[in-house]
C-alpha cells in the first residue's frame, strides 16, 4: 500500500508540472517520515550528498564542458566540412552527412542536445538544398543527434555505470558498436528516401578543398581516438579521460583555431555549470529515491514474481522495452535511469542478462525517448535552434522512431552485436 500512494503522489506531481527533482525528492522524504521514522536525518543528508559524491560522476561535467566550448567553436563545422567533402557529391551524400556528422560529433561531445545546437544550423540549408522536404530533413537532425548518447563519450552510459556498477570501459565499447549500427539504419533510410524524392547533391569538392577539409577536421577527430585509445590502452580512466577532453576542446579552439576568447570561455562555463547543477540535483534525488526503492523491496518483489509467472529473459526485455518507451513520452532521460534502472536491473542480473547488453537496451530506449512525442527533448532543441514549429518536425520524426524500434528489437534479441566486441578488448 506505502508503494502504490507514493505512486501516486509521483503521477500527479509529475502531471501537474512539478520539477523532476521535486517529483523524485517529495515522495522519498514522504517515505522516511511515514515508513521508515526511525532513520535519522543525517542519512538522509549522507544519500543525497554521498549519492554525486563519486568519482565516475566526475566525468559528466567534464564531458558537458568540452561539448559546450566545441559548440560554441568551429570543431562542429570542420567536421560537417570534412564529411561534406567526401561524400556530398553523391547522391544521398548530403543526407549521409548529416548522420555522419552527428556520429562524429558525438564522439567528441556525448550530448544529443549539444550535437542538435552545434550541427543544426549547419546541416538544415545543406539538405533543403538538394531537395530534401522539410519535414524529413528536420526529423534526420534530430533523429542523428541520438547517436550521441551511443557512441562514446556517453553522459548516458556514464550514469548506468553509476547506478549500476558497470564497467564505463565495457558500455563505451558496446555503445560504439551499436551507435554505428544506429547510424548505418538512418543512413539506409536517407538513401530510400533520395531516391524517392529525387534529391540532388552538391558538385564535387576539389582536391584541394578535401586535402583542407581532412587537415582541419583530423585535428577535431583527434579527440575521440585521445579518449578511446587512452582508456582501452590502459593509459587513463574515463573520468580522466574527460579532464583530457577539455584540455584538448580548449587548445584546440582557443590555440589552434581560435574561435573565441576568454570572455566566451566564461560565458561556455557559466552555460555548463547552470547544466550541471540541473544534473547532479536530479542524481541526489535519484540517489535518495533509490534507497528507499531498495528498502522497500521493490526489485526483490518483481524478481520473486517474474520467476513465480516463470518469465524468461525475452519477455522481461519485451517489458522494459514498452515501459521506458512510455516513461520516454513524458520524462526526462536522466530521470528516467534514475528511476527504472535500479528497479530493473536486479531482474535483469537474476534472469541472466549481461548487465552491458542490458545497458545498451536502456541507452537505446533514452535515444527513442529523446525524438518521442509529446515532450521528446531533442524535438524543443531543434525546434529552438531552427526557428520552426515543434509540430513540423513531429511531423518528420515517424519514420526514425520506427527505424529506431527496428534497431531497438535487433539489438534486445541479437545480444552479441553489443557484447560480442567484448571479447576482443577483455
Amino acid at each position: 500500500m506505502s508503494l502504490i500512494a507514493l505512486c501516486i503522489l509521483a503521477a500527479v506531481m509529475l502531471l501537474l508540472g512539478f520539477e523532476m527533482f521535486l517529483v523524485m525528492g517529495i515522495p522519498s522524504i514522504f517515505a522516511w517520515l511515514i515508513y521508515f521514522p526511525n532513520i535519522p536525518a543525517i542519512a538522509i543528508a549522507q544519500k543525497l550528498l554521498g549519492g554525486v559524491n563519486v568519482g565516475t560522476l566526475l566525468a559528466i561535467p567534464f564531458f558537458i564542458f568540452a561539448a559546450d566550448i566545441m559548440s560554441r567553436g568551429s570543431i562542429a563545422r570542420r567536421l560537417t566540412d570534412l564529411i561534406k567533402a567526401n561524400l556530398g557529391h553523391h547522391r544521398g551524400g548530403i543526407g549521409h552527412t548529416a548522420v555522419g556528422s552527428c556520429m562524429a560529433f558525438g564522439a567528441v561531445c556525448g550530448s544529443a542536445p549539444a550535437t542538435v545546437a552545434a550541427l543544426g544550423r549547419i546541416l538544415h540549408p545543406e539538405l533543403v538544398k538538394v531537395g530534401y522536404p522539410e519535414k524529413f530533413t528536420l526529423g534526420l537532425i534530430a533523429s542523428s543527434a541520438e547517436c550521441a548518447l551511443l557512441i562514446p563519450p556517453s553522459i548516458t552510459l556514464i550514469i548506468y555505470g553509476w547506478l549500476t556498477g558497470t564497467s564505463i570501459a565495457d558500455l563505451f565499447a558496446a555503445g560504439l558498436v551499436v551507435g554505428i549500427v544506429l547510424g548505418a539504419a538512418f543512413m539506409i533510410w536517407v538513401q530510400i528516401m533520395t531516391w524517392w524524392t529525387g534529391a540532388g547533391s552538391l558538385p564535387r569538392a576539389r582536391r584541394q578543398d578535401r586535402l583542407l577539409a581532412l587537415r582541419d577536421g583530423m585535428v577535431a577527430l583527434g579527440m575521440p581516438a585521445i579518449i578511446l585509445g587512452g582508456i582501452y590502452g590502459g593509459i587513463f580512466t574515463a573520468t580522466e579521460a574527460a579532464a583530457v577532453a577539455v584540455v584538448y576542446a580548449l587548445i584546440v579552439e582557443m590555440g589552434l583555431y581560435r574561435s573565441f576568447g576568454i570572455r566566451t570561455l566564461l560565458e561556455v562555463a557559466e552555460s555548463s555549470a547552470i547544466t550541471n547543477a540541473v544534473i547532479f540535483i536530479l542524481l541526489a534525488t535519484g540517489s535518495l529515491m533509490s534507497y528507499f526503492i531498495t528498502l522497500a523491496q521493490v526489485p526483490a518483489t518483481f524478481t520473486q514474481l517474474f520467476a513465480q509467472w516463470q518469465v524468461d529473459w525475452v519477455t522481461f526485455l519485451m517489458l522494459v522495452n514498452v515501459v521506458m518507451f512510455i516513461a520516454g513520452m513524458f520524462i526526462d532521460p536522466n530521470s528516467i535511469l534514475l528511476v527504472l534502472v535500479p528497479t530493473f536491473f536486479p531482474v535483469a542480473v537474476a534472469l541472466g542478462i549481461d548487465p552491458v547488453h542490458f545497458g545498451i537496451v536502456v541507452c537505446l530506449n533514452i535515444c527513442i525517448g529523446m525524438i518521442t512525442p509529446p515532450f521528446g527533448l531533442d524535438l524543443f532543441v531543434t525546434a529552438s535552434t531552427l526557428k520552426r514549429p515543434v509540430e513540423t518536425i513531429i511531423a518528420g520524426i515517424w519514420p526514425f522512431i520506427a527505424t529506431n524500434i527496428i534497431v531497438l528489437l535487433l539489438i534486445t534479441y541479437v545480444p552479441k552485436i553489443s557484447t560480442g566486441i567484448l571479447y576482443l578488448i577483455r
